[in-house]
């Protein structure tokens, strides 16, 4: 199944990257935010009477990397197959079973829930309606209606590490994390081991804001991360991280050139070459529009857990790396890419 997902992986990726997505609550897609290169995709119409909704935890559609690039993955679907997409946005932890319940009772094909907050809602609803079919990025549900999608994070962010051990200039690097989650703390694992690996003497410095929703907390956090010292930062805290970016841009306005490194998006394209080192893309885009696309082809596989590492091109880095990283630089980072495929070197999950 993996090689079959890394084959769909690698042909949507790129349309489905390059989409930017846009919703309120409650608001259908209406497709008005798609890039040339995704309007350039003829809809077969093979899905024009499902319907697909997507449930967000409390870092809203619009946060420009996680629950942005699952909706754009659904933008996606309704233009290749003419399915109807919806999303609802959770300001708390309480809206999860509510919103995840709406779509269900509505009779929807199929229910996402996106992110590992979702978890315990999102097998509660599925429990109380066997003959649903839901899914869900970054958490483990057993039940035989849930297909569950993880990431093997701490493998893309070992590279983006290997790409600020050797960049930075001050030595000193920094992280910020959202919650205090197993998959955020993959993130921080991997990233930790990937500057170790090329820069043992490197200081780095966590810092966790406890939110998702936050970005005057994450850019109160890189802040002081600057102020210490740190010339890159690597966020993983959703819409928090905005306000790394914030900081960065004030900081580099003012003559201090810091760098930020993006998660899940090529964040380059949302905030700028001049504040971007490059990203640690995480295509929830391309899970998003392979599941779908089963349930429309009668070929969904509930009960089933897939993981997505660099074998299966589910995490890595974006083309535009290349604007602000050096050729050398990228050259080191093939060379530990090869290793962790080939089982060579084992990324570490935890800190």
């Amino acid at each position: 199944m993996k090689k079959i997902f890394a084959t769909v992986l690698m042909s949507v990726t790129v349309s489905a990257l390059v989409l930017s997505g846009c919703a309120k609550k409650e608001e259908t897609n209406t497709g008005s935010s798609a890039s040339p290169a995704a309007t350039a995709v003829a809809s077969d119409n093979t899905g024009k009477d499902f319907k697909i909704g997507m449930v967000t935890d409390i870092g809203g559609v619009n946060d420009k990397s996680f629950n942005q690039s699952a909706w754009e993955g659904l933008n996606l679907l309704k233009k290749q197959t003419s399915a109807s997409v919806k999303n609802l946005e959770s300001k708390s932890d309480a809206d999860y079973t509510p919103n995840l319940n709406q779509f269900v009772k509505d009779g929807y094909n199929l229910t996402w829930g996106i992110g590992f907050l979702m978890g315990d809602a999102l097998k509660t609803v599925a429990t109380q309606n066997p003959n649903a079919k839901l899914a869900i990025i970054d958490n483990v549900v057993e039940a035989p209606n849930v297909e569950s999608v993880t990431f093997s994070e701490q493998e893309g962010s070992y590279l983006v590490g290997v790409v600020a051990g050797l960049t930075t200039k001050t030595n000193k690097i920094g992280f910020v994390g959202g919650v205090d989650i197993p998959v955020i703390k993959r993130f921080e694992a991997g990233f930790v081991a990937g500057v170790k690996a090329v820069n043992p003497s490197a200081k780095i410095q966590i810092n966790y804001t406890g939110a998702f929703d936050k970005p005057d907390l994450g850019k109160a956090a890189a802040a002081t991360i600057y102020n210490d010292g740190a010339d890159i930062i690597f966020h993983a805290a959703g819409s928090t991280g905005n306000g790394v970016f914030n900081e960065a841009k004030d900081r580099t306005k003012n003559g201090k050139k810091v760098w930020v490194i993006g998660v899940d998006k090529d964040q380059s394209l949302e905030f700028g070459d001049e504040v971007t080192l490059t990203s640690m893309l995480k295509r929830v885009d391309s899970a998003v529009l392979r599941v779908s696309k089963d349930v429309i082809a009668n070929k969904f596989q509930g009960g089933k857990v897939v993981t997505l590492g660099l074998k299966d091109d589910g995490v890595g880095l974006p083309e535009t790396s290349k604007k602000n990283v050096s050729a050398d630089i990228l050259k080191k980072v093939d060379e530990y890419k090869a290793k962790i495929i080939s089982g060579e070197i084992k990324v570490p999950e935890t800190p």
